[in-house]
């Protein structure tokens, strides 16, 4: 696939990641192949039932989930997209809008859609700290390694 192919994929996907709602799953066929690959620091899946069930699920758990790309590198059939996810946790602080920063390293098929996609994120800076009662724990732990 050639660099401005990508281009072209990647401005889509990400049109689509930014306004995802659960309604728009619907269209996971039209940018993941079927067999198509997820990892994020608690998942690894493998086909489009596993990963719309892990989208499915971040509608469940948080209140109005949303990606921000800020910034996208293309290079033929790879891509890495940078991001901010926003959201407001269910179970806790329902009012602070919460986010976590990271990336996305997508493969494309020859189609333009995504056969792979690896996400990285630091789940105990990003996520685990924010939390009621572990969040404490997780800086003290940060603060005693540091030392």
């Amino acid at each position: 696939m050639h660099t401005e192919d990508s281009r072209a994929a990647v401005a889509s996907l990400t049109a689509w990641f930014e306004s995802l709602t659960p309604q728009s799953l619907g269209q996971l066929g039209r940018f993941y192949t079927a067999d198509a690959r997820f990892k994020d620091p608690f998942n690894e899946v493998r086909g489009m039932p596993s990963i719309t069930l892990i989208f499915k699920h971040m509608f469940v758990a948080l209140h109005e989930p949303r990606f921000v790309v800020t910034h996208q590198i293309v290079d033929g059939p790879q891509a890495f997209l940078v991001w901010e996810f926003r959201f407001r946790f269910k179970r806790f602080d329902t009012v602070t809008e919460q986010v976590i920063r990271g990336g996305s390293h997508l493969t494309l098929a020859a189609d333009g859609r995504i056969s792979d996609h690896r996400d990285y994120w630091d789940a105990a800076e990003e996520l685990y700290e924010k939390l009621p009662g572990l969040g404490a724990l997780m800086r003290w732990l940060k603060r005693q390694a540091n030392r």
